[in-house]
This record gives C-alpha cells, sequence and structure tokens, in this order.
C-alpha cells in the first residue's frame, strides 16, 4: 500500500493551520494536527494515528480532504439531511385541515369520530402523507396548522323528557 502525506503546505494554509490549533473546534485542531504532523514531520498515517489516538483512516481521510479541498476541509461540515422531512407538504397540511371536517365513515370508516391513528391512515390513503406516519407525527402536524386536537367525548344523552331533572339529582 502507498503511503500518503500531505503536500507541503503554502504560506497562506500554514497561517490557516496554525491559527485552527488554536480553535474552540476538536475538529479543527485534529485537522491541524494531523496536516502539520504529514506534511511537515512527514510522518506515515499510523504513526500519526498512534500519537494524536485516533485511528489511521482518521488520519487518511484528513490527508484526501486536504488535497481536495485544501484548508476548506478544516471546518466540519453539517450531518443534517438538506432533504424535506416533513410527512405532509404545505399542499397536503391544508388538505389535512379540509380532511377533518369531513366524517370517517365517508372514508369506509364505522366510527363518526377522528382518532389520530385512523386520520393517519386516510392520509396516507388519500395520498396525503409520504409514508404511514405515528400518532404522534400527525398530532404535531395538526398543532403545527393550529388545529386544537382534543381526545373524542361521548357525551350520553337520553330521550327521557325528565333526564335533566334526573341527572342533576345527587345520585345521577
Amino acid at each position: 500500500m502507498k503511503t500518503i502525506n500531505a503536500r507541503e503546505l503554502t504560506s497562506e494554509e500554514r497561517v490557516a493551520v496554525e491559527s485552527g490549533l488554536r480553535s474552540r473546534s476538536a475538529f479543527t485542531v485534529r485537522r491541524c494536527q494531523i496536516l502539520l504532523m504529514s506534511s511537515e514531520e512527514g510522518r506515515r498515517p499510523w504513526q500519526i494515528a498512534e500519537r494524536l489516538r485516533c485511528s489511521d483512516q482518521t488520519v487518511r481521510r484528513a490527508i484526501h480532504a486536504f488535497e481536495e479541498k485544501g484548508i476548506g476541509c478544516l471546518e466540519a461540515k453539517t450531518r443534517a439531511r438538506r432533504d424535506d422531512q416533513r410527512a405532509f407538504d404545505d399542499e397536503a397540511r391544508e388538505q389535512l385541515t379540509e380532511l377533518i371536517r369531513r366524517s370517517p365513515r365517508e372514508f369506509g370508516h364505522e366510527a363518526s369520530l377522528w382518532t389520530l391513528e385512523r386520520l393517519a391512515e386516510v392520509s396516507l390513503a388519500e395520498g396525503l402523507s409520504r409514508w404511514q406516519v405515528s400518532i404522534e407525527t400527525m398530532s404535531q402536524t395538526l398543532q403545527a396548522v393550529d388545529v386544537n386536537w382534543q381526545r373524542a367525548k361521548h357525551w350520553i344523552t337520553s330521550p327521557d323528557e325528565h333526564y335533566a331533572e334526573k341527572k342533576s339529582v345527587v345520585t345521577g
């Protein structure tokens, strides 16, 4: 296997690397140490890794990154995904607010009240969500569109004309 070393640093790169040694970021400090040991001292990746107590693959990655990006490799890049992670896009959220105003029976359910689980199933079947969402995701989505979701309540009523009077008695 061919040994890799970082190329010789230019004066501008040396200034950036030396100032990077005083960085608050451990990533930057480590990369600067690797580059200095590799280019100035001519150490091999396994020797640098042993001295810095990291893997030799970490050293190789740093050297390759320096060869590709120059001193731009000294800053850690974000690992956050750049694509939209929401289950419902803006249009689907609007359609969801319209959906909850309709009866679940229109979508083949026997119940007349929406539950978060039922709403998640119907939103997937209607193509509003990209995948089967959890009830927590459904709850957060409804909250984001200012829908105050509360658990369904069944109110007991009676056709008896004296029901209210009987209910107000101490026994009721």
